[in-house]
């Protein structure tokens, strides 16, 4: 059975609803004017770092935050192509925006699958909420001491048993979207013996959260990516949703389903942080476009879009773009399919895309001169958000010795 068979009821509910919401909230005229909206205010999010209360506001009005949530919870049960449709609109507006969507796309995936080891009354609560509510859910999973758990270790952030539950201390970094969540994925692991590692569910509004709002960064000013602190923070005893031995957590430990489960989330970050990041770049190729037609030094007196050398360079981006989005179409339909690509091609894509929406958007800075670097153009905005796509898991090098690896053993 295809793996994007979701968490179902014993009786089945009518879908004819659901879909019809579905497809009224992904028109091409919806995604568009939501793509304008965004990015109407991006500069103002950008320079003031502030979080986008106001655009998930009107994600939720349209139904798209809960687009992923199966539709007898109230959602809508999409795909990952329609997922990536989403996150390219958005994104092409306010990419600060997409990524904390992605995010939470990411955990909807991850809890609605059927063999998902969460107890099935918080993956509905969770899952309701969203559909209900607009409720954002993000994983906090990198530590000062730590890093990126993607690299191994023990995180320091703990889980202490009680008489009726859990008690959490630690430090988190880089908690995307940390202003307008709702839910907290946290890593971490048990004080005991021989420590389990795993997530806790903790709810954003439990008293000792403590939020330091650190994020000053070059690019996705608006995620609102701040520090976060636990100090003795309660949570009940089945919110520890998924504890196990740190070495079952390894990519190919497990059972057939863990590993499946693995191959599909991959699947699905890479994908939507592909798109999110390409669409950062068509962004950019858009406003270029229009600066070539419109500017006509009085040197050569017609626009710069008439020079050869500059159709050239406009053929190149055309090149990079249009290669990725059928890397991209190829991974969602294929995934979408049951046919989910392994690690090392989706760490392949991630490398890819990325690159190549980095590469386009230089080749667009290069072309346009100091006007795409003036703060009066979105441009030099698109190039600071762009350069973010190198620090998601897995990162480049990572992909690249594991790509080079499996080519020298076939060999």
């Amino acid at each position: 059975m295809p793996s994007t068979t979701l968490l179902r009821p014993a009786v089945a509910s009518p879908r004819a609803p659901a879909l019809a919401a579905r497809e009224a909230s992904l028109t091409p005229a919806v995604l568009s004017s939501l793509t304008a909206q965004f990015a109407a205010t991006a500069g103002d999010y950008d320079r003031n770092g502030s979080f986008p209360h106001d655009n998930f506001a009107t994600l939720q009005r349209h139904g798209l935050i809960g687009l992923l949530a199966p539709a007898h919870l109230g959602g809508s049960g999409a795909t990952l192509g329609e997922a990536r449709r989403v996150i390219a609109a958005v994104a092409r507006g306010e990419p600060a925006t997409a990524l904390v969507l992605t995010m939470t796309y990411l955990q909807h995936r991850a809890i609605a699958r059927p063999d998902n080891r969460w107890p099935a009354h918080l993956r509905e609560r969770v899952l309701r909420d969203c559909v209900q509510h607009g409720a954002l859910i993000n994983s906090l999973r990198v530590e000062p001491e730590l890093g990126s758990p993607a690299r191994g270790g023990l995180p320091g952030t703990v889980g202490r048993r009680t008489a009726d539950g859990w008690r959490i201390d630690g430090h988190k970094l880089y908690t995307t979207g940390i202003e307008g969540l709702r839910w907290l994925s946290v890593w971490g692991r048990t004080e005991e013996p021989e420590p389990r590692v795993g997530v806790f569910l903790v709810p954003r509004d439990a008293p000792g959260i403590r939020v330091i709002a650190s994020w000053d960064h070059l690019g996705l000013r608006a995620s609102g990516s701040h520090e976060v602190v636990f100090d003795n923070v309660s949570i009940p005893l089945d919110h520890a949703v998924d504890l196990r031995p740190p070495a079952a957590w390894a990519a190919q430990a497990g059972s057939a389903a863990d590993i499946e489960a693995h191959a599909d989330q991959q699947a699905w970050m890479v994908v939507l942080l592909g798109t999110l990041y390409d669409a950062i770049a068509r962004a950019a190729q858009g406003w270029l476009l229009g600066f070539l037609h419109e500017r006509a030094p009085a040197s050569l007196g017609a626009p710069l879009a008439t020079l050869p050398r500059v159709q050239e360079q406009v053929g190149d981006i055309a090149a990079l773009l249009r290669v990725n989005d059928v890397l991209l179409s190829h991974a969602a339909t294929e995934t979408d399919a049951g046919r989910t690509p392994g690690a090392t091609d989706s760490g392949l894509l991630k490398h890819t895309v990325t690159t190549q929406a980095i590469r386009a958007v230089e080749l667009a800075l290069k072309l346009s001169g100091n006007h795409g670097l003036s703060r009066h153009h979105p441009l030099e905005r698109h190039h600071r958000d762009v350069l973010c796509g190198r620090v998601h898991t897995p990162q480049d090098d990572a992909v690249l010795v594991a790509a080079g690896k499996a080519a020298l053993a076939a060999r």
